[in-house]
């Protein structure tokens, strides 16, 4: 047993938010793969827990449409839903647009500062290859925009909707390696905030958003078994 396991056993509740965050992980950066079959026995092999934190776990993932489960078939990797997918970017998006006009009447010259670094350690990971850390960078960028603004309860529920969004963004990542344009769309975010530019702000952040609706139809035919 991992001294990791050992470590939490002494603290209730740790354990089954472990392997919640550690299958959800898996799940998001596709480690565990859209349509893949699951087994409790599996999963309690592969982290060394009791089969009750892994019930809970899959119960919270087949809530939040990262599992789906039947009589017949057992527990599959929830394979990626294309009109999910696109629900969850029209909400991002409508949130995120109308925030980020906020965020140029809002955000002082430190926050800003703070947005150009995280570019810069994004740049970095560009330059390593390093997807799984620009996605996260991506992420915290976004994040940090919407806290700056004062609106952690709209960020709250992105998380909450987002779940099949960030799948193929993942996807995207991971199998396209050409990232500039991100990059260029970081910097003009906030460039416009900088500027107090709010229908700039907007422009940049919407284009930046709808990559996905560009290029989802090219990772559908490259991943074909990954897809509702």
């Amino acid at each position: 047993m991992s001294t990791q396991i050992t470590a939490l056993k002494d603290r209730k509740g740790l354990i089954r938010d472990y392997v919640y965050d550690t299958l959800k992980k898996n799940i998001m950066e596709l480690r565990l793969e859209p349509g893949r079959l699951i087994s409790e026995k599996d999963l309690v092999e592969m982290l060394e827990v009791s089969r009750t934190p892994i019930r809970e776990a899959l119960v919270k993932l087949s809530q939040e449409e990262l599992i789906e489960t039947t009589p017949q078939k057992g527990s599959m990797i929830s394979l990626i839903d294309l009109q999910h997918v696109e629900e969850s970017r029209f909400i991002r998006e409508t949130l995120e647009a109308a925030i980020v006009r906020e965020a140029c009447m809002k955000l002082n010259k430190e926050q800003v500062l703070g947005l150009q670094n995280l570019i810069s350690l994004q740049e970095l990971c560009e330059s390593e290859e390093n997807y799984e850390r620009l996605f996260e960078l991506d992420e915290e960028f976004h994040k940090s925009i919407i806290i700056g603004c004062g609106r952690s309860r709209a960020w709250g529920l992105i998380q909450q909707v987002t779940t099949h969004y960030n799948r193929i963004r993942f996807l995207r990542l991971s199998t396209n390696h050409d990232w500039k344009i991100i990059m260029i769309q970081h910097h003009g975010i906030v460039r416009a905030i900088r500027d107090k530019n709010p229908d700039e702000a907007e422009k940049v952040l919407r284009d930046h958003l709808e990559l996905v609706v560009i290029e989802k139809e090219e990772l559908k035919q490259k991943y074909p078994k990954y897809f509702k």
